[in-house]
């Protein structure tokens, strides 16, 4: 298609398909979004068309704002096709607002995007100069006079609102900004009133940013893209020891840091890494995005290189000093250390920890939990705690398999007399000769556990076969007492 062919995207609306967008070919010849494609037609029979795809918008919208994450962290959506920044504290960095506006129109335009922006005071201010202004900039505290020429439409009115104010001889709004204020509520509502003292800075509108905001950033932006990943882990370590310095004045540790890598040809990249304690070491944050990126592997693509690197703090907590021992060694330190790197590579969920609970049950007795949620807890060899590590067992009680089968199986099996051990089992379409036993370690069910309120007891057998295997099994109800066809389980096996 020539790029002077008029083009527009078109979607069904009640019964009338309706013009979404149109390119500036189209915008010429007076085609404009809201018209019927059998208007639109009959003025330009050639008009090509296409289908709208909200979906797709929607989704490059975000990409976009992924992109001008670079210019600050704070970015909102403002849908079907504009996004809101709050460029506080940041517009220095890019030598000014206006120079800010030219960096940020210029680098979408290089990448084929057609873009309007505009700073002000208030949300409502610029959005009304970057749609319907000429100003890029608005000066503090001149809002009322950069938006009193404007058409009412840059108030982000309903188009039948503003169809009726333009039936009375309202089109601009400095027709309405000084009139009284109770016949507009009363005939066109209050939305017109709301949307004139949002411009004007009257209400507050906060910006809701799309994604969460980092407790601290630091950031460096390169004249020439890196891609190697020893650069790219070089400056993250520069970046920490920046975040360091300020973790350290509030007296601070993060849970979860994030890298922003910002590609040269506008797409962004997000890693991130947990820690089980507070960190703030900036070789231990660099050592894990080391991991991090080595799990990536083939899925982390430099592309042309990256032009700006952002490290992001979030999740923070109190970090005080610790003294350390002068002979004992700090294994807590090196346990959390070893689960940020495994996290680091495998994702924190699946590094877990076997946690012990208040219950006789075998099944039920530990839980697995992510190791990176009990990293603070007290050290199991510590005198003071009453912990009991869950690997650990009683000498004086029966021994128990570290790892359990998920659901205990089914197995026939044969006992000389009916409350013995088995002589004789059979698991998994194999049989197997019990050469020694031991138990029962009679175990009585917790009631509320059995759906059908039967809690049956269980006694359980630890027997050695004659091929050399160890299996913790049981026998699920007293014999005569419960039920009359006790039945047989394996539930783990020994090393």
């Amino acid at each position: 298609m020539p790029d002077d062919a008029a083009l527009a995207a078109v979607a069904q609306e009640k019964s009338a398909q309706r013009l979404q967008s149109v390119n500036d070919a189209a915008a010429r010849l007076g085609l404009k979004p809201g018209m019927t494609l059998a208007d639109a037609r009959a003025m330009f029979p050639r008009l090509n068309v296409i289908d709208a795809d909200p979906n797709a918008d929607r989704a490059l919208l975000e990409a976009i704002a992924d992109w001008c994450d670079r210019y600050t962290p704070l970015v909102g959506l403002d849908p079907p096709d504009g996004l809101v920044l709050d460029v506080t504290g940041c517009a220095h960095l890019f030598g000014g607002e206006a120079a800010l506006c030219r960096d940020l129109v210029e680098r979408l335009g290089r990448q084929g995007f057609k873009a309007r922006a505009a700073i002000a005071d208030t949300v409502g201010g610029a959005w009304a100069v970057a749609r319907c202004g000429n100003a890029a900039v608005v000066a503090r505290g001149d809002v009322r006079e950069a938006v009193l020429s404007l058409p009412l439409a840059a108030l982000r009115l309903h188009p039948e609102t503003v169809g009726a104010l333009a039936e009375t001889g309202l089109k601009r709004i400095a027709d309405i900004i000084d009139r009284p204020r109770s016949p507009f509520a009363a005939r066109f509502g209050e939305d017109l009133l709301r949307r004139l003292d949002q411009a004007l800075g009257h209400i507050e509108e906060p910006i809701n940013p799309r994604l969460p905001l980092p407790s601290c950033v630091a950031e460096r932006r390169f004249p020439d893209p890196i891609a190697r990943e020893d650069d790219v882990l070089g400056v993250v370590a520069a970046l920490a020891h920046d975040l360091k310095r300020v973790l350290e004045r509030r007296g601070e540790g993060a849970r979860l840091f994030q890298i922003t890598l910002f590609r040269a040809d506008g797409a962004v990249r997000r890693v991130e890494v947990g820690t089980g304690r507070p960190m703030r070491e900036a070789a231990q944050i660099r050592r894990l995005f080391a991991e991090k990126l080595a799990a990536l592997a083939d899925e982390w693509d430099p592309g042309f290189g990256f032009d700006m690197v952002r490290l992001s703090a979030f999740a923070t907590a109190r970090l005080d000093p610790v003294q350390t021992g002068l002979a004992a060694p700090d294994d807590g330190a090196d346990l959390a250390h070893l689960i940020d790197v495994l996290g680091a590579r495998f994702g924190l969920r699946r590094v877990t920890r076997l946690v012990p609970q208040d219950t006789h049950i075998p099944e039920f007795a530990v839980l697995a939990r992510p190791a990176s949620q009990h990293a603070d807890a007290v050290k199991y060899d510590s005198p003071c705690s009453n912990l009991r590590h869950p690997l650990e067992q009683n000498s004086l009680a029966p021994a128990r398999p570290i790892r359990l089968l998920k659901r205990p199986e089914r197995i026939e099996a044969v006992a000389e007399v009916p409350d013995g051990p088995p002589v004789r089992l059979r698991w998994r379409h194999v049989l197997h000769e019990v050469s020694a036993a031991e138990g029962p370690e009679r175990i009585a069910m917790e009631w509320w556990r059995d759906e059908e309120g039967h809690a049956l007891t269980r006694d359980y057998f630890r027997i050695e076969c004659r091929e050399g295997a160890r299996l913790w099994l049981y026998r699920e109800g007293l014999y005569g007492r419960e039920t009359a066809n006790p039945r047989w389980f394996l539930h783990g096996l020994f090393a």
